[in-house]
């Protein structure tokens, strides 16, 4: 496996292209030792980054969460992420914005810190193999649950937030599973470690409020996919014994793209699924949406409007 700290290219850092290899950071940034840092994924298809501003909105948007503010406005972020693709020569990719609190104070108050902001990209296939992605993934309840929102900044994409994910995900991969499904504090079904989470039951899409974790860009844009097909979605409280009456689950987000599910391992017992027709259509029109040009930009003046 290539290191991320060993490549060639340009990471765009602070306004300036450096060297990926010159991109670095002190070992006493804040960022690092207190998690006071956000970031977003962004996926870029024919060299364009499918809702790329909606993405560098949500960073501000995080940002302000975590209690700093970043010194670059949204349309500079949109020129500076372009510019590192076109240096790059990336066409098909994965970008990742990150803006964290720096070295200038350490200690769990760091109101005086600069604010930094590093822009990197690289060539990056499906998240799941093509094989895996037909056939569907295969899921573990993970270890840890999604916090209460007065416990952790939740709907932040802050990086703190990912460490149970990372844990959830390691432990699911030990025993031979895709991913893990995350429960919430209350014991309902919340999420994937990186994804948002649908189950289908008797041709109504049903998917968790999104009230202790990311409502994520792919899923809004999943969800107008589905209304477009005359696709009834009902976003409520779904427990973990609902799995029992769900004939088709799927994932959703930048990274999975739109990815059926054919077993999750609950406490309580296996439940399999069959990725069918609701999960086909909608895979079709996801791919379909992201890898043409002249549909990502019907789409943006849709969403506009």
């Amino acid at each position: 496996m290539l290191p991320f700290d060993d490549r060639d290219g340009l990471i765009w850092f602070d306004g300036a292209l450096l060297p990926w290899r010159e991109a670095k950071l002190h070992v006493l940034s804040h960022g690092l030792h207190y998690a006071s840092a956000v970031f977003e994924g962004e996926r870029c298809y024919g060299g364009r980054i499918f809702k790329m501003t909606e993405h560098h909105e949500r960073l501000h948007y995080s940002a302000g969460v975590m209690g700093f503010e970043i010194p670059w406005t949204t349309a500079e972020i949109d020129a500076a992420a372009q510019e590192v693709l076109k240096v790059n020569g990336i066409v098909d990719g994965y970008v990742r914005p990150i803006a964290w609190r720096g070295a200038e104070m350490m200690g769990v108050s760091a109101q005086k810190s600069t604010i930094h902001l590093a822009i990197a990209a690289w060539e990056w296939p499906a998240y799941f193999s093509p094989e895996a992605r037909m056939q569907g993934i295969r899921m573990v309840e993970g270890l840890y649950r999604r916090p209460d929102p007065r416990t952790a900044p939740v709907h932040s994409k802050a990086a703190g937030l990912y460490m149970i994910c990372t844990l959830s995900k390691h432990a699911a991969e030990a025993e031979g599973y895709n991913d893990a499904l995350m429960l919430d504090w209350r014991g309902q079904v919340a999420e994937a470690t990186g994804a948002n989470i649908f189950l289908v039951q008797d041709g109504v899409i049903h998917t968790p409020t999104p009230d202790c974790f990311l409502d994520g860009i792919t899923r809004r844009t999943v969800m107008e996919l589905a209304r477009a097909r005359g696709y009834e979605i009902v976003e409520r409280v779904i427990l973990p014994e609902e799995f029992d009456r769900t004939q088709e689950v799927f994932l959703t987000g930048t990274a999975v793209e739109v990815t059926p599910v054919r077993e999750i391992a609950l406490k309580s017992g296996i439940r399999h699924f069959t990725p069918g027709e609701i999960t086909g259509n909608l895979v079709r029109d996801y791919d379909a949406l992201v890898q043409r040009p002249h549909a990502l930009a019907a789409h943006a003046s849709v969403s506009a409007a």
